[in-house]
């Protein structure tokens, strides 16, 4: 007898498990600039109010390549897509450490645009993971790929502390090199992806104009969700660094561990989330997605000490991945097949351009208003948030109770 856990494996496939693998590896990168981004910013930029540049910028690199990552798959495939990004992230977070070693903020800052722009091929993986299954699999395939965060949550931090040190061109350069292996270990890795396993699109299906896509409500509620969740998070999260390690003199350990619980917050539940979404449903998964995020926020803005900063960021981890992974079933039910390159890539512009703005904004209000006020602020577009979803109706629902 195989055990039920093994079985669900199995029955996902060879492409969802490498895909979760190379999760871990790829995704290693955005952790590592999250936690050292402000950091490198405070020393490199020419004011502290652009300290969290370097952070916005991988995001904006994912938002910018967004919509190409998924016509570059839509023209020559996810396979080969995937290996060009791993060289690409490879070769950027070299740069990026050759930038620290010449104290150039705009090279580091360069360079961060194309990590984020491989990230955007790795944000691909959930889709890839979702089209390598049957349908009513596709929750599980989804939240299986983001359990490689919970590696990444662990793997990025530790890459950027304990790397820190390892070379003699400067603070944090071994941790970068060190972060381009595990973008070529995953682009090796990703050779043996089966591009047969894709479900191919159907000749029957008929091509609808994108307008008559995303403005679709199911579409628009996916979109708009999985935006907030993510501006939200990034507007907290990147913060975070310089309230606890700057302002308040926290440690660099402790630092490290609130960012470490925060992204392990992000992907532990995906061993289960998939599951909820067919128990529980869609529209109630988003509903503790924005409880969570709620809960993070208040804490956050509650005290300085270490423990509310630890469960305020584990908490926003927590609802950014039901908020996430029930946005991302919704959205595969607004598109055929055939539109799912363009829905894919509209959709991630969207959410990562938004996040971006979030992100960019973020040392500024807290330079300004402070921590609480800049916790406070996300509220309202959460209880949007709520709102919309509660509002919702789908033709899916069948399939996805929401």
């Amino acid at each position: 007898m195989i055990p039920q856990p093994l079985m669900a494996i199995k029955r996902l496939g060879k492409n969802v498990l490498i895909l979760s693998v190379c999760q871990a590896l790829g995704l290693s990168g955005v952790p590592l600039v999250l936690l050292l981004g402000g950091i490198i910013g405070s020393e490199l930029a020419p004011s502290e109010k652009w300290a969290t540049l370097p952070i916005a910028i991988v995001v904006i690199g994912i938002a910018l390549f967004s919509i190409p990552a998924a016509m570059v798959m839509k023209w020559i495939g996810r396979k080969r897509g995937f290996i060009i990004s791993s060289a690409v992230g490879s070769a950027a977070t070299l740069g990026a450490a050759f930038a620290i070693s010449v104290q150039s903020f705009s090279l580091f800052c360069f360079m961060v645009l194309f990590i984020g722009g491989s990230t955007a091929f790795i944000a691909q993986y959930r889709f890839a993971a979702a089209e390598s299954v049957e349908q009513k699999y596709s929750a599980r395939a989804v939240s299986f790929v983001l359990i490689g965060g919970i590696v990444a949550g662990f793997l990025g931090p530790e890459i950027g502390r304990d790397g820190k040190d390892w070379l003699g061109f400067g603070d944090y350069t071994g941790s970068f090199v060190a972060m381009a292996l595990m973008f070529a270990l995953s682009g090796v890795l990703l050779l043996f992806i089966s591009e047969k396993a894709v479900k191919k699109e159907s000749v029957m299906e008929q091509e609808r104009p994108l307008k008559a896509v995303v403005s679709q409500r199911t579409f628009l509620v996916a979109a708009i969700s999985s935006a907030i969740a993510f501006g939200a998070m990034g507007f907290i999260m990147s913060a975070t660094p310089l309230s606890m390690h700057v302002i308040d003199r926290f440690s660099l350990n402790s630092t490290t561990i609130v960012i470490q619980s925060h992204i392990i917050g992000m992907y532990l539940p995906s061993l289960f989330s998939g599951f909820l979404v067919e128990r529980l449903g869609v529209k109630t998964l988003q509903i503790l997605g924005v409880a969570g995020m709620c809960v993070a926020a208040v804490a956050a803005a509650a005290s300085h000490q270490f423990v509310f900063y630890l469960v305020a960021l584990t908490f926003l981890g927590i609802g950014w991945n039901f908020l996430f992974v029930a946005g991302t079933v919704m959205l595969t039910h607004s598109y055929r097949s055939v539109e799912r390159f363009k829905a894919q890539g509209i959709n991630d512009f969207a959410v990562f351009t938004f996040q971006a703005l979030a992100i960019l904004s973020a040392g500024l209000v807290l330079s300004a208003a402070g921590w609480e006020v800049l916790n406070l602020v996300t509220i309202p577009f959460l209880l949007i948030t709520l709102v919309m979803v509660i509002t919702t109706r789908s033709a899916a629902k069948k399939q996805t109770g929401f």
